[in-house]
């Protein structure tokens, strides 16, 4: 680890934010169901946390200290396509929980982040701690962005923007952000509920279930969808779990879709967990979802880059490493990547 050196050659992005209506209320309408009531969004497992929590937890907060900056390792570039073949599969941990997914001829990126912050604002806000294990002009074409919720550490406009600029890929993502997309000239959006799907090619994206909750201002919470999502296809199923806490959707998707061949499951921002875990896993919890899963191979993301929880920067693969030898899970049947690293499958 190193003292914050100079960032005008990171690879990361440094633009001025898109603006966000942050005192808007959207005024969208959607089927009532078992996590919806016509206009809000709910879990099904866990009740909402209540303001008294939130204000009880930052009253009491203990946050670790992290470094100011961190110097990544050099991996070699992914290439501009993996393979004409379907069964042929790679994987590159890029931040956070954004990862490159090039099945056979299709590049994929989840919750694509790219900027220095993750904040309505410029200015103020949690800072990236590293860079971006890819530079944003060193990406393939990008063909899918696999989009869980829209928290401004997942849902990252300026990069979004970018995106659409340079390859206009298709979004998969949940319920209500197609708005927020469209008014930024984000136009290939399909909006998903829970076990819909659509198909792009020789792949079916299909929305499922997560634990948390979802709000870019003051007045639109719950308003929009979050969830996982799961890629179907003919040489097997990768699953990006998004951000959730641990619960019983696990399992449901098991039941429902099949067992994955991939798995992406967040490990970080759990601490503390009286009041994190029922929306974000702790590596304990990620490793019972691996079991409940089945997963062939599961990756651990959402950690590293940002601080927005009490955990020391490298407590979650430490504890990680533990909760593995505890559930007697072999080590790589879940791995840790490290910023710009492949994997192929």
């Amino acid at each position: 680890m190193a003292d914050k050196p100079s960032r005008r050659h990171e690879p990361h992005l440094r633009v001025e934010k898109p603006r966000d209506r942050l005192l808007a209320r959207p005024a969208h309408r959607y089927p009532v169901t078992e996590h919806c009531n016509g206009e809000q969004f709910f879990n099904t497992a866990v009740p909402a946390r209540d303001l008294g929590q939130v204000f009880t937890w930052l009253r009491n907060r203990q946050p670790s200290r992290w470094p100011g900056w961190v110097e990544n390792e050099k991996f070699t570039l992914p290439p501009e396509r993996h393979s004409t073949q379907i069964r042929d599969w790679r994987v590159t941990f890029i931040n956070h929980a954004t990862m490159l997914l090039q099945i056979g001829p299709y590049n994929l990126l989840t919750d694509p982040v790219w900027s220095e912050r993750v904040s309505p604002f410029s200015y103020v806000g949690p800072r990236r701690v590293r860079a971006a294990g890819v530079a944003l002009q060193d990406l393939p074409p990008i063909d899918v962005v696999l989009l869980s919720h829209n928290h401004y550490d997942h849902l990252d406009l300026a990069t979004l923007k970018w995106l659409e600029r340079r390859d206009h890929p298709q979004i998969v993502t949940g319920l209500g952000n197609a708005a927020l997309l469209h008014a930024n000239g984000i136009r290939h959006v399909s909006e998903l509920d829970w076990w819909h799907h659509i198909t792009h090619g020789d792949m079916k994206i299909h929305f499922v279930p997560a634990q948390h909750f979802s709000g870019r201002g003051l007045r639109d919470r719950d308003m929009s969808l979050w969830g996982g999502l799961w890629v179907q296809t003919s040489a097997g199923a990768m699953f990006f779990a998004g951000d959730t806490g641990y619960g019983p959707h696990f399992r449901e998707i098991r039941e429902r879709l099949g067992k994955p061949r991939l798995a992406l499951l967040p490990i970080g921002a759990y601490e503390p967990y009286w009041f994190m875990g029922p929306v974000h896993m702790n590596p304990d919890d990620a490793v019972k979802a691996h079991q409940d899963l089945d997963a062939d191979v599961s990756v651990a993301i959402h950690f590293n880059t940002f601080q927005l929880t009490d955990e020391t920067i490298d407590r979650p693969v430490r504890d990680l490493a533990e909760a593995l030898q505890k559930h007697g899970v072999e080590p790589a049947r879940f791995v840790v990547l490290k910023e710009g690293e492949g994997k192929v499958l």
